[in-house]
């Protein structure tokens, strides 16, 4: 599966969204989905084009396709109460993540979402299994990556970013595996061909998904109602 991001190569982009009116799911062999606006073939790849505007779209083999099933239409106060999923993330942190994320050409806001699923945004976090940080390294893939200190928030973010690369990398940019993979091992993704069949790894890639779904639809809504306000702004100056 290929995602077209902000920057120059793939990253997460809008997987099974909470969708706005009008939307439609591709519904994928792997048991998640895709929401997005309309979809295209080209060739052997069907792309799902994530707005109208088709500036951004995903690319997914066209046999890993199911079907497509419309959207269920969203209240627009259950978007609006929705948590920002960068609420509980200190300020000082998101400047941390988003150069980590440029330097790794992936979208901060998926950065964002992993960090709010592995220590809710906190830097002096402990997993049972003894994970640590705010993306929750294990001491032994600490080491690998060479981090002297996982308790340091910019040690800590700088190479889990750079370990989600590799494994994006590693799976030829599915970010469901390589999330999979994150919480799971690489092993276990092997093992199962996919993403394990372990309650707690499904709802880890759920659960990000759907944060980072959340900040793209804030996102989204919020430059629409700028748009909006501009626009009687314009028609108010040209009627003086």
């Amino acid at each position: 599966m290929k995602l077209r991001a902000l920057l120059s190569i793939p990253c997460l982009m809008l997987l099974a969204a909470n969708c706005l009116q009008a939307r439609e799911s591709a519904v994928l062999r792997n048991g998640f989905s895709i929401s997005h606006d309309h979809h295209r073939q080209i060739g052997s790849v069907t792309r799902l084009f994530l707005t109208a505007s088709e500036n951004e779209f995903v690319d997914t083999p066209s046999e890993n396709i199911l079907g497509f099933e419309p959207d269920a239409d969203v209240p627009e106060p259950q978007i609006k109460n929705i948590p920002n999923a960068l609420a509980k993330i200190q300020p000082a942190l998101t400047r941390i993540v988003e150069k980590a994320a440029n330097e790794n050409q992936l979208d901060p806001d998926f950065i964002h979402a992993v960090i709010r699923a592995e220590s809710n945004g906190k830097s002096r976090a402990v997993s049972p299994k003894g994970a640590q940080g705010l993306m929750q390294l294990m001491p032994q893939t600490a080491i690998k990556l060479g981090v002297k200190n996982s308790f340091d928030p910019a040690e800590n973010i700088n190479s889990g970013t750079r370990y989600l690369r590799e494994l994006l990398a590693r799976y030829h940019n599915d970010p469901i595996r390589a999330l999979a993979a994150y919480n799971a091992g690489a092993g276990r993704v092997e093992h199962y061909h996919g993403v394990p069949p372990y309650r707690e790894t499904r709802a880890y890639v759920a659960s990000i998904i759907r944060d980072f779904n959340r900040r793209k639809l804030e996102q989204d809504r919020a430059a629409k109602s700028a748009k909006s306000t501009q626009t009687a702004s314009a028609k108010v100056s040209d009627g003086n």
